[in-house]
């Protein structure tokens, strides 16, 4: 993929010295105005004059400003005790004007809009980042110091608080879900610096994903350009349905495909930094893979549905005694469809929460209650990993060469004692077990959801998945101790 083809994150206007100019989208959330009624609207109305009319107090023009101290360029080499070195030295040293090293503020511009009458404005993480001062501009001009209540770089959400006397003019988040293709928005914000621009488009797609774990864009033709990072994308009732983050651009400018984080993942993450300053995700302790149709095969299932857990490593799974090669159909009573499915329904749940976690397993379905951890502080662990290294050659199956983990071996790859498998040390390049991923160096620890540790081991899981008429055979696959379901055909 090219470079013109690339989603990156809005990247603010800088001052100062820092001008590059980057494509950007802006994140709105559906809202109604705290000062007034929301208005119904079910078709394009003959303007939008209305609708930017009272929404548009509660959009707000954020300056941040940043001290930076960064080298801007070299002093000229003179010989010692040339007068021109004396020169230099009062014209660049520490109290010259030409200083490289002496600080400079640089300034960045975005977009935000406020959520509360007492002054809380939603704006992008990147928008503020590394900011040591955060200045808010008003609609009606009026510009007062907002200070940071916390970030999640994860769905690039910051939230800021203003301190004023009066209430302020809001907007509420809306539905994001209930957005279709073709429906009518609204972008507000702060495009290349120039304040409180309105443009209007329609949703053009939905889901989309760009690079984070918990993606959930709606894709906009409505023009969003540098500046317009962290502003809101309104429907025609006035709600916010998304925050303007990012835009698919070749040269930095709009070209109708912009992005905007779904409001229904804003508002949850809004809502845990309001309360605790920081995100709180629920978290199920397990690896996971989609399920492929081959796979889906390879275990007796009616279609590719559901999360395949990998691995299970100490966690409130493990505890639950969820296992690897369990298939995850369904979280909390909604059903699972794909691994990133759970992933998001497992960070929207609270901490703490037992839940009802149902998998297939052998063909059966078994349900189980899980307590859930805190995702945060699961991802500060810290675990030790170690590299696979090949083994001598010892037999060819399925066009993989295979040899059985010995003591010596396991040791070298850094496994622990006991531990068992087959070692592959050889894909041939024209295999299915190459075009699904398989390379040398990997370890085969199941067959079947069997385990396996001897290459009698899997020749019999071989045949039994013959025997049962099926077209794969499930390996578990662990890459530098990373476990990976793979189907490989066996007829």
């Amino acid at each position: 993929m090219t470079a013109s083809m690339l989603s990156v994150p809005t990247e603010p206007r800088r001052r100062g010295g820092l001008a590059g100019l980057f494509p950007v989208i802006l994140l709105g959330v559906a809202v109604a105005l705290g000062t007034g009624v929301p208005f119904r609207a079910n078709a394009a109305p003959d303007s939008f004059a209305d609708l930017s009319q009272k929404v548009s107090p509660a959009v707000v023009n954020i300056t941040t400003t940043t001290t930076v101290t960064a080298p801007i360029g070299g002093n000229p080499v003179f010989p010692e005790g040339s007068p021109f070195g004396d020169l230099f030295k009062d014209f660049n040293g520490p109290n010259g004007p030409n200083n490289p090293l002496a600080p400079r503020e640089s300034n960045a511009l975005g977009s935000g809009f406020v959520i509360s009458a007492d002054g809380y404005i939603v704006t992008n993480n990147h928008v503020i980042e590394d900011a040591d001062q955060i200045e808010i501009e008003f609609f009606s001009g009026e510009r007062m110091p907002a200070k940071l209540v916390g970030t999640d770089p994860k769905t690039d959400i910051a939230l800021l608080k203003v301190e004023n006397t009066e209430a302020l003019p809001f907007v509420a988040f809306g539905d994001s879900d209930v957005m279709r293709v073709g429906d009518w928005v609204l972008a507000v914000g702060n495009p290349l610096g120039q304040g409180f621009s309105v443009s209007a488009g329609i949703i053009s797609a939905r889901n989309r994903e760009l690079s984070g774990t918990y993606d959930d864009y709606l894709q906009t033709d409505a023009a969003i350009n540098r500046g317009n990072s962290g502003g809101p994308l309104f429907n025609l009732d006035g709600e916010v349905v998304g925050v303007n983050t990012a835009i698919l651009s070749p040269n930095g400018g709009s070209i109708g495909i912009g992005f905007s984080m779904a409001s229904n993942v804003v508002s949850k993450v809004v809502a845990q930094l309001q309360e605790f300053g920081a995100t709180r995700r629920g978290w199920l302790g397990v690896k996971i893979q989609d399920v492929t149709p081959d796979m889906a095969e390879a275990l007796g299932l009616g279609n590719a549905r559901g999360a395949m857990v990998s691995d299970v490593p100490t966690g409130p799974s493990l505890d639950a005694g969820i296992k690897a090669g369990d298939v995850i159909t369904s979280f909390d009573g909604g059903e699972v469809r794909n691994s990133r499915d759970l992933v998001r329904r497992v960070a929207d749940a609270p901490v703490g929460q037992e839940v009802a976690v149902v998998v297939m397993r052998g063909g059966e379905t078994v349900t189980l209650k899980v307590t859930l951890g805190q995702r945060e502080l699961a991802e500060g662990e810290s675990a030790a990993e170690t590299e696979a290294t090949p083994v001598p050659t010892t037999r060819s199956l399925l066009g993989l060469t295979l040899a059985p983990l010995t003591p010596q071996t396991a040791g070298e790859m850094g496994l622990p004692a006991g531990a068992q498998g087959l070692v592959i040390t050889e894909v041939a390049s024209d295999s299915e077990a190459y075009q699904r991923g398989l390379r040398a160096g990997d370890l085969i620890t199941e067959a079947g959801q069997r385990p396996v540790a001897t290459l009698r081991d899997l020749d019999a899981r071989i045949e039994e998945a013959r025997a049962a008429g099926r077209k794969s055979v499930l390996l578990l696959i662990r890459r530098d101790g990373e476990p990976r379901f793979v189907a490989l055909p066996v007829v």
